[in-house]
């Protein structure tokens, strides 16, 4: 294993056509063949850059900016934004592409936390990232600040579920769409 590896050494782009087969009844891409498709371009990524397997640890929200058409070409651009100790973050930028008029949207970008692993599943330390850019630094930046984030949410989850207050909870809920009726 290297100790260090380039953004550039393992970017990774897929193009995969949209076919009817992939539609939902309204006639657009199923959102789930789109998050399969960055689940496989994020694997090729994360392991060009470990050298190893990779395992697919979590995804941070998914938002669907622009719907994507039958007969569209996808392309998924996956690079590392960061890395830890033996997991990797990896950046994906999805665009789709109406081939006969040429017009480009962002359908939408996310982030998704993979682990290298050997042969028996245990994890593998991976490459350090050289950055060379400001973008490239931008987005390590980023990345790190969203695992602190991730880090307080659970923290946060955890002490509402030891501290809740149903007075409490209630007063909040009040202006919310919701109606309270507990059964006997």
């Amino acid at each position: 294993m290297e100790d260090f590896k380039t953004v550039a050494a393992s970017q990774t782009t897929l193009t995969e056509l949209m076919i009817p087969a992939y539609s939902n009844f309204g006639g657009k891409i199923h959102g789930g063949i789109i998050m399969g498709l960055m689940d496989k371009v994020a694997y090729a990524c994360a392991a060009k850059h470990a050298g190893a397997y990779c395992v697919t640890a979590s995804v941070d929200t998914i938002d669907f900016l622009a719907p994507v058409e039958v007969g569209e070409l996808v392309s998924l651009m996956a690079s590392v934004n960061y890395v830890g100790k033996t997991s990797l973050v990896i950046g994906i930028k999805v665009i789709s592409e109406n081939v006969t008029t040429q017009h480009v949207k962002h359908t939408n970008t996310s982030y998704l936390t993979m682990v290298a692993m050997d042969e028996h599943r245990n994890t593998l330390p991976v490459p350090g990232l050289i950055l060379q850019t400001d973008e490239e630094v931008r987005r390590f930046y980023q990345a790190y600040h969203r695992k602190e984030l991730k880090k307080y949410y659970k923290t946060e989850e955890k002490r509402m579920k030891s501290v809740y207050e149903i007075a409490e909870s209630e007063e909040l809920l009040k202006n919310e769409r919701c109606i309270i009726q507990r059964k006997s």
